[in-house]
């Protein structure tokens, strides 16, 4: 079973990236507008996110310094499109408290700490489970671990490639032991093919950022392509009620089409 269901997963990232080319996630210009994203972004759309980082970047608050300084309920007034902007302004707050205690308000410093040590510490941070820990290790750090959210769980299950019931890590050590045996490709050759770049996913995948264009490890980049992707099919394809499977690059691997 897991056998197939690897060989499974690494066809699913050939056709989607063939189907569609680069995602540019994450849309953000460093990576602390990467972990405020992640923090916004928590059960709520992305569209609202963008209102509410808008708003920060408009008022010069997406930098350490300034979230440490601005009041609460100034960051909850600017962060109020994003849902729970109480809950999200302490939040953040906590996590600059965390980093000036543990890292001297440093980025780099803490992004140099192991993955493990990295990923506990953020988990034991409150507000802060699995996938918004692995988004930040990921996405503002290139620390090479996969993304897991609703979308991979519900594509995985249907797909027969896991339980509903798989737990986080399990699902994540399936994606990541699959995606890893593809490490020595060269994702280069996506980044520099012209075609696969004019072709968008259905949520008009974002334009390139700084943070989405940088240069990383070969299998961070394999991972955030592959989140990026998923988040794809899960929005305009395999939705929770009414999947639209026709159009979808990953219909002909449903069981029932095989």
């Amino acid at each position: 079973m897991q056998v197939r269901a690897k060989k499974e997963i690494r066809a699913y990232y050939a056709a989607l990236i063939q189907a569609w080319g680069p995602q540019h996630w994450w849309p953000a210009e460093s990576a602390f507008e990467v972990i405020v994203g992640a923090y916004l972004t928590q059960n709520t759309a992305w569209t609202n996110v963008e209102k509410a980082l808008g708003n920060l970047r408009s008022a010069g608050l997406l930098t350490i310094k300034a979230i440490r300084g601005v009041s609460v309920a100034e960051l909850q007034r600017l962060i109020r499109p994003a849902g729970y902007f109480r809950l999200k302004a302490e939040r953040l707050k906590l996590f600059v408290d965390f980093l000036d205690t543990k890292y001297g308000g440093s980025l780099n410093r803490m992004f140099e700490a192991p993955t493990k040590t990295l990923r506990d510490e953020l988990l034991g941070l409150n507000g802060v489970g699995p996938e918004t820990a692995d988004s930040i290790l990921l996405y503002a750090g290139n620390h090479p671990v996969f993304v897991v959210d609703a979308y991979t769980q519900r594509i995985a299950a249907r797909h027969q490639l896991l339980p509903e019931s798989a737990r986080y890590e399990e699902t994540q050590h399936l994606f990541q032991e699959a995606l890893s045996a593809i490490v020595n490709l060269p994702v280069s050759h996506v980044r520099n093919n012209e075609s696969a770049r004019r072709r968008e996913t259905p949520n008009r995948a974002h334009p390139p950022s700084r943070m989405s264009s940088a240069e990383r490890p070969t299998l961070a980049q394999i991972y955030n392509e592959m989140h990026g992707l998923i988040v794809g099919v899960g929005k305009h394809y395999c939705r929770k009620s009414q999947p639209e499977c026709d159009g979808c690059p990953l219909r002909s691997f449903l069981p029932s089409h095989k």
